[in-house]
């Protein structure tokens, strides 16, 4: 077994026979910048949330989920610090593009929009206020970097680097996912703006959906009580501890000492009452 990745939040080990395990920490990234101080319970919250997706949308895709079972990992992670956090899965070749699921109209789309401008490849005739449910979502994949930010593209791009066959086949599965969960998720007070999925392919060449799913990480989620068009959503994300960053001149300060514990608490709040929402239950 090696540790293959250490990411922002995500901790990888290959267990070398076609398995990984992912640890999913509690700590948090903000303008690019790993802050100091972990956010109580945060890495527990978006694994209940990937998996309870990943069970959600097995009729529509394959998954890479084998087990969440700690006494079914390595002897190595059967310890109470691993707990809710830990998953075993099947190792894939992960396809290089984020696909991403616009809903609404919102951040650089909206910027575009305001100008006249297309939108990675994406025209609209329609007008639209800020925050506007677009009339069908839309597809803008970005590259995968392995240093530095991704890219972002259009759906033309990413077929023809692909295979027509295989990139139609991401776009419709993406979609697909996207609106079952949009509709379960509707039905619980929250709005999937938009949201970033990964995709890999299994020894059989067949697409699996891997990563994390439709978490407050990966995707911009809204309060429907208070979404209103016109307007900046409240989201259940990182925008509150964003949002205290940037009040305090701190945003993308890599010396950053800590994060007060009342901005931990409120943000941990935000994320629990996330899980709880759409799962029914806290973890």
């Amino acid at each position: 077994m090696k540790k293959i990745i250490s990411g922002k939040v995500r901790e990888v080990y290959d267990l070398e026979d076609g398995r990984m395990v992912i640890v999913t920490t509690d700590r948090i990234s903000a303008f690019d910048v790993i802050l100091p101080t972990m956010i109580t319970d945060k890495g527990k919250v978006l694994n209940a949330l990937s998996n309870f997706w990943f069970d959600l949308t097995k009729d529509i895709a394959k998954n890479h989920m084998i087990s969440s079972n700690l006494k079914d990992m390595p002897k190595e992670f059967q310890s109470p610090e691993f707990e809710g956090r830990t998953i075993l899965v099947k190792k894939l070749k992960m396809i290089p593009y984020e696909v991403i699921v616009r809903g609404y109209m919102f951040g650089s789309m909206y910027e575009a929009y305001k100008k006249g401008e297309p939108f990675l490849g994406h025209s609209f005739t329609k007008k639209y206020e800020q925050a506007e449910k677009l009339d069908e979502p839309i597809v803008t994949p970005s590259t995968k970097a392995a240093e530095g930010h991704d890219i972002n593209v259009t759906l033309d791009y990413m077929k023809n680097d692909l295979g027509n066959e295989l990139g139609s086949k991401i776009e419709k599965t993406a979609l697909a996912i996207y609106k079952k969960c949009y509709e379960h998720a509707a039905k619980n007070g929250i709005i999937i703006a938009d949201t970033k999925f990964e995709f890999g392919l299994d020894e059989n060449g067949e697409l699996v959906l891997a990563d994390e799913v439709l978490t407050p990480d990966s995707s911009r989620f809204w309060n429907a009580e208070t979404y209103k068009v016109g307007t900046s959503p409240a989201s259940y994300d990182k925008q509150f501890i964003r949002d205290w960053l940037k009040a305090n001149n701190l945003a993308g300060d890599p010396n950053i000492k800590e994060v007060p514990a009342d901005v931990v608490a409120e943000t941990s709040k935000l994320y629990h009452e996330c899980v709880r929402k759409i799962t029914g239950k806290d973890l």
